[in-house]
C-alpha cells in the first residue's frame, strides 16, 4: 500500500485497539489512558518500522532518536491525542499518523475512533457551508488568551474541545470555522491534523503566518492557526496586533 493508505490503515487499526482496551472495563481514567497510549504506540511503532524501515520515526510515547534528523521522510505519530478525553470515555480524542517529507506535513490521517471516522490527505471532501457568526474551537481546560481575545473581536462562539486533532477535524467537518492555538504543543500534536486540514483546502500556518515545519531538533511548536481561508487574513492581523 502507498504512504497515505498505510497512514489511514494504521490510524484505523490503532483506533480499534484503543476502543477494545477501553471496552474491557478493567481500567479507567489515568490508568486507561496510560494503557491505551502504550498499546497503540507499541503497535504503531512496530508496524511503521516493519513497513517503512528506512524512514525516521517520532512518537510522543517513544524515546526520541536523533537519527530522524538526517532523514527526508519522517513518520510523526501521536497514538492517543487527547489521553485525558480517552480516559474519560469522551469522543473528542484522536489518533494521529503523519509523514513529514523535508519538514513539510505532506501525508496524514486522523482517526476519530468514537465516530468510526478516518480523515485522510488523499480523500479530501468539500467543506460544508460556514456558519455566521463563526465558531472557534478552544481547549476544554486552558483556552488560549489570544483565541479568547480574537473571538471577542469577531463575535465568534467558543466551542471547548479536547484533542488538537478533534479540534482541527471539527474545521474540516464543518463544525467550526477557526482553530487558533497559542498555548504550546509538540510536533505530534499537529503534524497529521495540519496535513489533513491543508489537503481539504484549509489555511494552515503559525500564528505569524509562517509555515509549520516539522522534524526539528526541538519538537516544541508554540502555536498554530487552522481555519477556513476566508478567515485567515483577519485572524492573523488581529493576533499580530496583540504582540
Amino acid at each position: 500500500m502507498n504512504d497515505t493508505e498505510l497512514a489511514a490503515h494504521l490510524a484505523q487499526v490503532a483506533g480499534k485497539l484503543l476502543l477494545d482496551v477501553r471496552a474491557s472495563g478493567l481500567l479507567a481514567d489515568k490508568a486507561l489512558g496510560k494503557a491505551g497510549d502504550q498499546t497503540a504506540n507499541q503497535f504503531l511503532c512496530h508496524a511503521i518500522r516493519a513497513q517503512r524501515p528506512d524512514d525516521g520515526l517520532l512518537s510522543e510515547e517513544e524515546k526520541d532518536n536523533p537519527e530522524r534528523l538526517s532523514k527526508s521522510r519522517v513518520w510523526i505519530i501521536d497514538p492517543v491525542d487527547g489521553t485525558r478525553e480517552y480516559g474519560e470515555a469522551r469522543a473528542d480524542w484522536a489518533v494521529h499518523i503523519a509523514l513529514a517529507i523535508d519538514g513539510k506535513p505532506i501525508i496524514g490521517a486522523v482517526a476519530l475512533p468514537d465516530l468510526d471516522l478516518v480523515l485522510r490527505t488523499d480523500q479530501p471532501r468539500p467543506l460544508p457551508a460556514a456558519a455566521t457568526p463563526p465558531r472557534m474551537v478552544v481547549s476544554r481546560t486552558r483556552p488560549a488568551r489570544e483565541a479568547v481575545a480574537v473571538a471577542e473581536k469577531i463575535g465568534a462562539e467558543l466551542l471547548p474541545m479536547g484533542s488538537a486533532g478533534a479540534k482541527a477535524m471539527a474545521i474540516v467537518r464543518g463544525e467550526a470555522e477557526i482553530y487558533l492555538h497559542t498555548g504550546g504543543q509538540y510536533e505530534w500534536d499537529s503534524c497529521a491534523p495540519a496535513a489533513v486540514a491543508a489537503a481539504h483546502g484549509l489555511h494552515v500556518s503559525r500564528v505569524d503566518g509562517r509555515p509549520l515545519i516539522y522534524n526539528q531538533p526541538d519538537v516544541y511548536m508554540p502555536d498554530l492557526l487552522i481555519c477556513r481561508p476566508d478567515w485567515a487574513d483577519r485572524v492573523l492581523k488581529l493576533v499580530s496586533e496583540m504582540t
